[in-house]
C-alpha cells in the first residue's frame, strides 16, 4: 500500500505546480522518502559491507639521481639533433649518422642528354617533439661525409662515436620552425613546374661536386651499378650542430630520418630540348643512428654524486637521468596499527615550482623495478602477468597534470607486497618515457623525447610522497 504521507505531500506539490506536469510528480515521489524514517536517506550501503579507509601519507622516501642506461638508437622514428644549454641541467648534444642509397634503392641509369645540376638539397622533414628555445635561438647545421658506414640491421647505442670527414658537404643557419609548412617548386617532367606547399622541413644546400662524384658524373659509373658499391663508397652523412655558431639556449630538434633525402634538381639537354627534373638519394630506411652526450651542471652532478644539499632530484629524457626510489620504513609503517589491508597506494611526484617555465615538464613518466638479475620488469600494478595490473594501461598513471604539476602512480599491489615481504626491492626507478605509446606501460629509456622534470626528494612540502588508504582488519 502506498504510504499516505508520501501521497499527501506529492498531491500538494502537484496542485501547487500543476503546469510542471506528471514528470514533476514522479520526480517528487522519487525524491521524498518515508515520513516514518527520515534518517535512512543516503546511498543505501549495507553496513556489513561498508569500507572505512584511513589515509596515511609517507614522505620518508629516499630518492637518488642516476644516469640512464645506454639505449639502441638505430632507426628511431623521431631522431634528435641537439645542442641545448639547459640553465638547470646542463648541455645536451646529439649528432646523427645516416646511410643514403641510390634512387629507388636500385642500380641507377643516367637520363639521356647533357645533364646540368641546378641545385642539390638535403631535405630533413621535422617530427613533433622539439624541446628548447625555438623563438630566439639560431642553429647552424653542418653536413659531413662519414668515414665509416652505417650498417643495416646493426644496433648502434647512443654512446657510439662516429668518424667523419672534416670537409663540409653543406651547411645552413636556421631558426627551428617544426610546425611551419613551406612552399617549393614541384618539378614536372615535360611540363611547367608548379609551386606547392609541403610539410614542415629543413632544406640544406649540398655540394654539387659530391653529387657528381657519386651519382651523376662520368666517374660515378661503378657507384651507380649497385647499391652495395654506392654505399661502400659514400659511407653516409654525419649531421651536427655547430656549437660556436648556434646562438641562444638552443634546443633538441626532432627529424623523420626515414623520409629524409638528397634531392638533386637538374636540366637535361637533348638536342636543344631542355627539361628540368629531380632525382633523389633517400636515407636508407631504418639505417640511421644518434650519438648523445650530456654535460651536467654542477648541482646536477652533485645530485648524481649524492653530495647535493638542495633536496632536488632530476629526470631527463634523451637517455639522460632517472631516479632510484626506496621506501626504507615501509615494513614498519603499520607496526602499531595491527593487521591492515591496503585499499589504495599512490605515489605522487610534483615538479618543483618554477621549473616548468619556459621549458615544459615531461608529459609522461614511467616506473619499474629490477628483478634479482637487475633486469627491468614492470611493478605489480603495471604488469599484465599480475591480476592487480590487468587493466594497468588505464589505471597505472604517470601522466603529467598541468593543473597540479603532479604525476600519480597507482602502486597498491607493489606496496602491499613490500609490506608483506612477498617482494624484495632490488631497485625501483622513475624515469621519463616515450609519451606516444598510448596506454601501454613502457619501461625502456627514451631517446625520442628530451623533456625533463625537477622535483623535491626532501626539504620541501612539495617533496615526493606516498599516499596510502588502508583498512584495519579485526581478527
Amino acid at each position: 500500500m502506498m504510504n499516505w504521507c508520501i501521497l499527501h505531500k506529492a498531491l500538494k506539490l502537484y496542485m501547487k505546480f500543476t503546469k510542471l506536469g506528471l514528470l514533476t510528480l514522479l520526480i517528487s515521489l522519487f525524491i521524498l522518502n518515508s515520513c516514518k524514517n527520515q534518517d535512512s536517506i543516503g546511498l543505501g550501503v549495507d553496513a556489513g559491507n561498508q569500507l572505512n579507509g584511513t589515509l596515511m601519507v609517507d614522505t620518508n622516501i629516499n630518492v637518488t639521481t642516476i644516469p640512464e642506461d645506454t639505449v639502441v638508437t638505430s632507426a628511431l622514428f623521431r631522431t634528435p639533433l641537439s645542442y641545448f644549454k639547459d640553465p638547470e641541467l646542463g648541455i645536451t648534444e646529439s649528432n646523427i649518422a645516416a646511410a643514403i642509397t641510390l634512387p629507388s634503392g636500385i642500380a641507377y641509369t643516367l637520363p639521356t642528354g647533357t645533364l646540368t645540376i641546378d641545385s642539390s638539397v638535403l631535405v630533413l622533414p621535422y617530427a613533433d617533439g622539439f624541446y628548447g628555445d625555438s623563438l630566439t635561438s639560431k642553429f647552424k647545421l653542418d653536413v659531413h661525409q662519414l668515414s665509416e658506414p652505417v650498417k643495416s640491421g646493426t644496433p648502434y647505442y647512443n654512446n657510439k662515436l662516429w668518424a667523419y670527414e672534416t670537409v663540409l658537404l653543406g651547411t645552413k643557419t636556421f631558426t627551428a620552425r617544426s610546425h611551419d609548412t613551406i612552399k617549393i617548386f614541384n618539378i614536372l617532367k615535360g611540363r611547367s613546374d608548379t609551386l606547392i606547399k609541403v610539410a614542415p622541413q629543413l632544406r640544406i644546400p649540398i655540394s654539387q661536386a659530391f653529387v657528381n662524384q657519386y651519382l651523376l658524373g662520368d666517374g660515378a659509373t661503378s657507384y651507380r651499378a649497385s647499391t652495395t658499391a654506392f654505399q661502400n663508397a659514400v659511407k653516409g652523412l654525419y649531421l651536427t650542430l655547430d656549437k660556436n655558431q648556434t646562438t641562444g639556449p638552443g634546443g633538441n630538434i626532432m627529424f623523420q630520418l626515414d623520409s629524409a633525402r638528397i634531392a638533386v634538381y637538374y636540366r637535361a639537354d637533348n638536342a636543344g630540348v631542355i627539361d628540368t627534373a629531380v632525382v633523389t638519394m633517400p636515407v636508407l630506411g631504418g639505417t640511421h643512428a644518434v650519438q648523445i652526450k650530456h654535460t651536467y651542471s654542477t648541482k646536477v652532478q652533485a645530485a648524481i654524486n649524492n653530495t647535493s644539499t638542495n633536496g632536488l632530484f632530476y629526470l631527463k629524457g634523451a637517455v639522460g637521468l632517472r631516479a632510484k626510489v626506496s621506501f626504507p620504513n615501509i615494513k614498519n609503517t603499520f607496526a602499531g596499527v595491527g593487521s591492515v589491508v591496503i585499499n589504495r597506494a599512490e605515489l605522487v611526484v610534483k615538479a618543483a615550482p618554477g621549473t616548468t617555465i619556459p621549458y615544459r615538464a615531461a608529459p609522461r613518466l614511467t616506473m619499474y623495478q629490477w628483478d634479482i638479475a637487475k633486469q627491468r620488469i614492470r611493478i605489480q600494478d603495471a604488469s599484465s602477468n599480475d591480476p592487480r595490473g590487468a587493466n594497468a594501461g588505464s589505471t597505472f598513471g604517470g601522466f603529467y597534470n598541468s593543473a597540479t604539476g603532479e604525476y600519480h602512480f597507482t602502486v597498491t599491489g607493489y606496496i602491499q607486497d613490500l609490506i608483506s615481504g612477498k617482494t624484495v626491492d632490488y631497485g625501483t626507478f622513475i624515469a621519463p618515457v616515450n609519451p606516444a605509446v598510448g596506454n601501454s606501460i613502457d619501461i625502456t629509456p627514451t631517446a625520442q623525447f628530451a623533456e625533463r622534470v625537477i622535483s623535491f626528494g626532501k626539504n620541501s612540502p612539495d617533496r615526493i610522497k606516498l599516499n596510502i588508504i588502508y583498512t584495519k582488519v579485526n581478527k
